[in-house]
């Protein structure tokens, strides 16, 4: 919805109501916003985001009031609750699917297909809810009293389509409280709007256009074209996603409100747990702190590793809470991000990875040990990123194709039909791009590679840090990447503008 042009017009009509009210009334304001914006969308989510808000906010209230019994009879009916509207609603289809496939076999007679209206942002707003329900519990945080500023936290517009999925501490910080209109604020917002639009408009939707081919014709596209369509996906998940975010932050950052960022350069991981926690950070750490942490020190799972530790040994026990819990989470991960068997294969695949990854620790512990100088070396270094790099390109094979035997067959088909002397030029330019295209995706992507070491340079002096800041470097950089889209960006007339990836989540 951010790529659409009605947006923009909303965003402009906005931030002059927004700055044109007195500062203790603009919560209200975002509140009116909100609803707009989510009403566009489709009034039956208003209903669904509404339902959520008020049975967490009314447990969270319950939960205050410090009776130990009702205490966790009020969390398990706000954890209940929602994540059943979640499950039912998101995947009641893919249950249908499964079921059914078990009926043919029986040949007993199928079940009828079910389609629900699936609310802009479910998982999103679902799950900062059910992460404020469990700080209150756990007393990390102050009961919201209030139903429309606890309704303004959940409902809060530019991060209700992708994320991220914010913390109550970290966001009532500057959401509720009154801050005067903030020049440099207000640009560095519509600085990181911009940035977000060109990694979208520019790089993005361009690389979705050869990708969109390459997985429309399979049984052609294979071989060595899947090692392209990989480098591809790459490259526009990157770019579409941190662009949304982008885009996310500086509309809450115009409007004087702090998002917490939710990347930092996640190809320079040199392993994929490492990866995983600098990509959609504030996804990791919400399956970390409510899911991952409370399930390895819960009760049945300390009487799994006390049957483990009298069967198997210490050694084969200290781990057993561990490896239980990392799979656990990145199942669950893996059905968030989608209701189907190659999620769950995705998100095994990941937590397998990272569990094999940290039992080989004593093992690269002794290694480094032995060989000190490698640590230190620049080529071992580059090694480890692109290895990194490689690895989630092939995981993510699950997420590139439509059906997991397709996902199958396309990987293997690298190393059974491998054919270099396919790739041309001409097949290239018969993906709907031009060579100028190519040209931009490759200019665009030595940008995105040099933009985070530039900005780490920048960010260690605060003299330089001042220059980025200055108005007039604002006003330029502003400019160019504005020039910049409407040259190069792809959209006008006979385009339709492409929703973001993460939309669908």
């Amino acid at each position: 919805m951010f790529a659409s042009y009605w947006f923009i017009g909303f965003l402009l009509l906005f931030f002059a109501a927004y700055y044109l009210i007195p500062l203790e009334k603009r919560w209200i304001i975002l509140l009116f916003g909100n609803l707009v914006f989510y009403f566009h969308a489709g009034w039956q989510g208003v209903v669904f985001i509404l339902l959520t808000s008020l049975t967490v906010f009314l447990s969270a209230l319950a939960i205050n009031k410090k009776d130990t019994k009702k205490k966790k009879l009020f969390l398990y009916f706000g954890l209940f609750l929602n994540l059943c509207i979640l499950a039912v609603i998101k995947y009641i289809g893919f249950a249908i699917r499964n079921i059914n496939g078990i009926l043919v076999l029986t040949g007993r007679m199928e079940l009828e297909p079910i389609s629900l209206f699936i609310p802009m942002g479910i998982s999103f707003y679902t799950f900062q809810a059910l992460g404020y329900l469990l700080d209150v519990y756990w007393e990390r945080c102050e009961v919201q009293k209030n139903f429309f500023r606890f309704f303004l936290f959940i409902s809060f517009f530019p991060q209700l389509i992708q994320g991220p999925i914010s913390r109550y501490n970290d966001l009532s910080k500057t959401l509720f409280s009154p801050h005067p209109f903030s020049f440099e604020m207000f640009w560095g917002g519509i600085r990181r709007i911009l940035w977000g639009y060109f990694k979208k408009l520019v790089i993005a939707d361009r690389v979705g256009v050869a990708l969109g081919a390459i997985r429309g014709d399979a049984s052609y596209y294979d071989g060595a074209y899947v090692v392209i369509a990989m480098l591809m996906w790459s490259i526009q998940l990157y770019a579409d996603f941190t662009g949304g975010i982008d885009i996310t932050i500086g509309i809450a950052k115009s409007l004087g409100i702090d998002v917490t960022e939710n990347f930092d350069a996640p190809y320079f991981s040199k392993n994929i747990a490492e990866f995983w926690r600098r990509w959609h950070i504030t996804m990791g750490t919400w399956f970390r702190d409510y899911v991952f942490y409370p399930m390895s020190i819960s009760r049945p799972l300390k009487k799994l590793t006390s049957v483990s530790k009298k069967r198997f040994g210490r050694k084969f026990a200290r781990g057993v809470s561990v490896h239980v819990s990392t799979m656990v989470v990145w199942i669950a991960t893996g059905i968030w991000h989608g209701a189907a068997w190659r999620y769950v294969a995705w998100g095994v695949l990941n937590g397998m990875v990272i569990l094999a990854s940290e039992d080989l620790k004593p093992f690269y512990a002794r290694f480094h040990k032995k060989f000190p100088a490698v640590r230190k070396n620049v080529f071992y270094g580059a090694f480890e990123i692109i290895r990194t790099y490689v690895l989630m390109c092939c995981i993510r094979v699950f997420d590139l194709y439509a059906s997991g035997r397709v996902c199958v067959k396309q990987f293997f088909s690298i190393f059974t039909d491998f054919d270099i002397s396919r790739v041309t030029i001409n097949n290239f330019l018969d993906m709907g791009l031009g060579k100028m295209d190519y040209l931009v995706i490759l200019l665009g992507v030595i940008i995105l590679v040099l933009s985070h070491p530039v900005m780490v340079y920048v960010r260690k002096d605060e003299l330089r840090l001042n220059k980025v800041n200055n108005p007039y470097f604002s006003y330029l950089t502003c400019a160019l990447i504005t020039i910049t889209i409407l040259l190069l960006g792809n959209y006008g007339f006979g385009y339709d503008v492409s929703g973001f990836i993460y939309n669908r989540f």
